[in-house]
C-alpha cells in the first residue's frame, strides 16, 4: 500500500513519467506494477487499515497482496468493505 502511494506521488511530482517507467526502474513487469497500483482503488478506510496493520515478526502475513487483489476488483466501496471484513 505504501509503495502504491509513493509511486503515485512520484508520477504526480513529475519525477517519473508513468507507471511503465516505474516498472522498468523497479525491474518488475508492468502487470505486476498495475497490481500494486490497483491498491489505490481501495476505499480510504481500507487503505488506512492496511497501513496500520501490525508488523509480522514471525510466520505469514495475515493479509496478503493476493487477498487485496480480490477486493480491488470491485470499485464499489461498500462491496470492498464487506470483502475486507472477510479477510480480516
Amino acid at each position: 500500500m505504501a509503495l502504491a502511494i509513493r509511486f503515485e506521488q512520484l508520477i504526480q511530482d513529475g519525477v517519473v513519467e508513468d507507471q511503465g517507467e516505474i516498472a522498468c526502474l523497479g525491474h518488475v513487469t508492468p502487470a505486476r506494477l498495475s497490481q500494486i497500483m490497483g491498491l489505490l482503488m481501495l476505499a480510504p478506510d481500507i487503505q488506512e487499515s492496511i497501513l496500520m496493520l501490525p508488523k509480522v515478526h514471525e510466520g505469514r502475513d495475515t493479509v496478503t497482496e493476493r487477498d487485496l487483489r480480490r477486493i480491488t476488483r470491485s470499485l464499489d466501496w461498500g462491496v470492498q468493505r464487506v470483502l475486507w471484513g472477510e479477510v480480516v
